[in-house]
């Protein structure tokens, strides 16, 4: 069990290092500051229309983010 926990304490670390570089930038961290997310389809059509992040309601902000969690 070891190799197990050690996994998900990196992967804990991981995400809480994501978490105050964005906040450093103010960006929200769902959607790396872009306010909105696409998703490829299937490999003949590239995107989809892109909607709201709703991490932070298509701001892009960490405030907005974390407000909202």
């Amino acid at each position: 069990m070891g190799l197990i926990d050690a996994y998900h304490q990196w992967k804990e670390s991981r995400y809480e290092n994501h978490l105050s570089n964005m906040k450093s930038q103010n960006k929200c961290p769902d959607c790396n500051g872009k306010g909105y997310h696409t998703f490829p389809v299937n490999e003949f059509v590239y995107y989809t229309n892109p909607y709201d992040c709703p991490g932070c309601n298509g701001t892009g902000q960490y405030s907005d983010w974390e407000q909202l969690k």
